[in-house]
């Protein structure tokens, strides 16, 4: 599938807005939600706006993943940007739809290109033992396994670690 990641814009609010809403049940197996606020379209507006003015002082960056028509099939971010350290920390999500097919992976591989161009030149990334597929993406795009911690916690029933990776220029 062919497929771009575009920085975030304002107008973006309600494809992404949609999108949100409609991965709710899927996302929020594997991380914890975003609080029902997030989905009212007028806290999601002032929290779309609060991203973007994030973006525009350079401490993160947000992008799309889109499909050829346009249409928002995952999103990226990279966030906690140190300008000294030139690092940041990157998440990710890729709607129910689409998984399976590779689009996290490609749109990593976008990330990645840009990064130098943003100035980063570690990337840090998190996910959870139960996610297989996120610690896959990460190290077919060259990441490498720093450590499991060691604190346990429960989410949706599961005893989960966070599992840590470390992308380098």
């Amino acid at each position: 599938m062919e497929i771009t990641i575009e920085k975030l814009k304002w107008a973006d609010a309600e494809q992404l807005f949609e999108f949100e809403r409609e991965n709710r049940d899927y996302f929020e197996k594997m991380v914890p939600s975003r609080g029902n606020d997030y989905y009212l379209f007028e806290s999601f507006k002032e929290r779309h706006q609060a991203l973007l003015e994030e973006q525009e002082q350079g401490l993160s960056y947000f992008y799309l993943i889109k499909d050829k028509d346009g249409l928002i099939i995952g999103r990226m971010n990279v966030i906690d940007i140190d300008k000294s350290e030139n690092s940041g920390h990157i998440g990710y999500r890729v709607g129910e739809a689409y998984t399976g097919k590779g689009i996290a992976y490609k749109a990593l591989q976008l990330l990645l290109e840009k990064a130098s161009n943003l100035g980063i030149k570690k990337i840090f990334a998190q996910t959870t033992t139960n996610n297989i597929a996120s610690q896959k993406v990460l190290l077919k795009n060259g990441f490498k396994h720093i450590k499991t911690s060691e604190e346990e916690f429960k989410m949706n029933g599961q005893t989960l670690k966070f599992v840590n990776f470390k992308w380098c220029i």
